[in-house]
């Protein structure tokens, strides 16, 4: 995948807990982080866990679209064999 992997997330940001699952609208996945939505602290909390979720490193995340909104698109790059069955099973939990 010389593009690697990409998808849309909708983050919650100033969750209680940081959990990675489940679906919004249209087939986001959604992202809740305990960060603060300032200073690129939500994002770098996003990376971090969907970097955990996928078993990548964090350096392995980008947020390619969306930087400063809630909705965005990610890109896993390399991305593991398994990203789309990774992605499918938080998107149904």
């Amino acid at each position: 995948m010389p593009e690697g992997f990409r998808f849309g997330i909708r983050v919650k940001p100033g969750a209680k807990r940081e959990a990675v699952g489940g679906r919004w609208g249209d087939g986001a996945l959604v992202v809740a982080v305990a960060a603060p939505a300032v200073e690129g602290k939500a994002n770098e909390a996003v990376r971090k866990a969907l970097a955990k979720a996928f078993g990548v490193r964090g350096q392995d995340v980008e947020v390619v679209a969306g930087e400063r909104g809630r909705d965005k698109v990610v890109r896993v790059d390399p991305a593991p064999a398994d990203a789309a069955e990774v992605l499918a099973r938080l998107l149904d939990g």
